[in-house]
C-alpha cells in the first residue's frame, strides 16, 4: 500500500520532471485554442461573396490551372480546411522528390465560391502567413519531428501520474481545512500552497482530460501508418500487379468525390488524395470525408475510388484507436462547443499554469 510519504515523492517527482514542458504547452495552448479566430483576424484575403446561381467551382478545373502552371508536375492532394472558404491544391515534381525535400512543394490556395486563385507558395511560406502556426508546431512536437510529438506524449503520462498523486495527497493535506480556504495570514508559501492545492483539486478533471487527449493526439502519425499497411493494403491486394495510374489518364476528380459521397450521404469532402505508391493507393483516389453535422465533422471517413474508372471500390473502415483520436483531438483544443467553451477551455488552461508555477515554486522554497 502506498503511504502519504511515498505519494508525496511519486508527486513531487512527476510533477518536477514534466513541469517545463507542460509550461510550453499551456502558454503555447492558450493562443492555440483560438487559433482559427486569430488567423481569421490576421487573414486579410478578399474572398469573393457568394452569389445567387453560383455553383462550387469544380475540383477539375482548379487542378487544370494548377497543371497549366507547373507542367509536368504531379498533384499530391486537394483539400478544404474546416473554414470551407478556400480549397487549397498541393503540387510536387513527385512524391518522392517532396519527401527527399520539403522545400519542393508548393500550395495554390483557390476561393472556394468562385475559384479564383488566392495565393502560391511552398508549404513554409504559407505558414509564415498564420500567427498560430509556428506555436502549433511548437505546441506538438517542440520543433523536434515525431521523436519530439513521442517524447510529448511520454510527458503527458508523467501529468496524468502527477494529477493522481496529488489527488491522493489532497485529502489528508487539506482535512481541516474548508474548501477554497487561503490562509493568507501565514505567509507567502502557506498562501501558495493553499492557491496550488485548490487550483489543482478544481482543475483536475480538465486537466486529466487534455493530459490524456493530447497523451493520445501524439501517437496518430505511428497509429496511422499502422492502419494504413493493414487495412488500406486489405482493400488493395485485388490490384497487386496492375499498372500504376498516371496523372495523364486518371478520372474526374470531381466525379470521384461525388461517387464517394453517394456512397455515404451527409457528408462533405475534407480532401482528396491523388494515386501514388508512396502514401495510399498506387491505382486510387483516396477520398476523406467528414459529417455534415458538428459531432459528425469530426470523424472522418476514407473512401477509395479507382482512379481509372471512377468507380467505387471501397469504403475503408477504420478502426477504433483511430475513431478515438478522432474525438480526442478537438477536445484538446475545447473545439465542440463553439467560442463560449473555448473560453472555458482558455481559463482553465491559465489556472493551470498557475498550477504549475506554484508547484515549481514551492519546491524552490522547500529547497532554500
Amino acid at each position: 500500500m502506498v503511504t502519504i510519504k511515498g505519494w508525496s515523492r511519486l508527486h513531487r517527482w512527476s510533477s518536477l520532471v514534466c513541469t517545463l514542458f507542460l509550461l510550453v504547452l499551456c502558454l503555447t495552448g492558450v493562443p492555440l485554442i483560438f487559433s482559427a479566430e486569430i488567423d481569421r483576424a490576421f487573414d486579410h484575403t478578399r474572398h469573393d461573396a457568394p452569389r445567387p446561381g453560383m455553383s462550387a467551382p469544380s475540383l477539375d478545373r482548379l487542378i487544370a490551372q494548377g497543371r497549366a502552371r507547373y507542367p509536368g508536375q504531379a498533384v499530391i492532394s486537394l483539400f478544404q480546411p474546416d473554414d470551407a472558404a478556400a480549397i487549397i491544391l498541393r503540387m510536387a515534381p513527385s512524391l518522392e522528390a517532396v519527401h527527399a525535400d520539403p522545400a519542393l512543394e508548393h500550395l495554390l490556395v483557390f476561393d472556394a465560391q468562385s475559384g479564383r486563385l488566392l495565393r502560391e507558395g511552398s508549404r513554409a511560406a504559407l505558414s509564415a502567413q498564420s500567427p498560430t502556426a509556428f506555436l502549433l508546431t511548437l505546441h506538438r512536437s517542440l520543433l523536434a519531428g515525431l521523436w519530439g510529438e513521442l517524447f510529448l506524449g511520454a510527458m503527458g503520462l508523467l501529468f496524468m501520474v502527477a494529477i493522481v498523486s496529488g489527488v491522493a495527497l489532497y485529502g489528508p493535506f487539506t482535512r481541516k481545512l474548508a474548501f477554497g480556504t487561503l490562509r493568507r495570514h501565514r505567509g507567502a508559501r502557506i498562501l501558495w500552497l493553499d492557491l496550488h492545492n485548490l487550483l489543482g483539486i478544481v482543475t483536475v478533471v480538465w486537466a486529466l482530460l487534455v493530459g490524456a487527449t493530447g497523451a493520445m493526439n501524439t501517437l496518430a502519425v505511428p497509429l496511422f501508418a499502422v492502419w494504413q499497411k493493414h487495412e488500406v493494403a486489405a482493400s488493395l491486394t485485388p490490384y497487386a500487379g496492375r499498372d500504376l495510374a498516371g496523372q495523364d489518364h486518371l478520372a474526374s476528380a470531381q466525379h470521384a468525390v461525388e461517387t464517394a459521397m453517394q456512397a455515404l450521404p451527409g457528408t462533405t469532402m475534407l480532401s482528396i488524395g491523388f494515386p501514388n505508391d508512396r502514401e495510399g493507393s498506387p491505382w486510387h483516389y483516396i477520398v476523406w470525408l467528414q459529417g455534415d453535422t458538428p459531432l459528425t465533422s469530426r470523424l472522418f471517413n476514407p473512401v477509395l475510388v479507382d482512379a481509372r474508372s471512377g468507380r467505387l471500390t471501397a469504403i475503408v473502415s477504420m478502426p477504433w484507436y483511430l475513431r478515438l483520436l478522432e474525438v480526442a483531438r478537438p477536445l484538446h483544443f475545447g473545439d465542440y462547443g463553439g467560442l463560449p467553451l473555448k473560453i472555458i477551455w482558455a481559463l482553465f488552461d491559465l489556472a493551470t499554469i498557475v498550477v504549475l508555477v506554484s508547484g515549481l515554486y514551492l519546491w524552490w522554497r522547500k529547497q532554500t
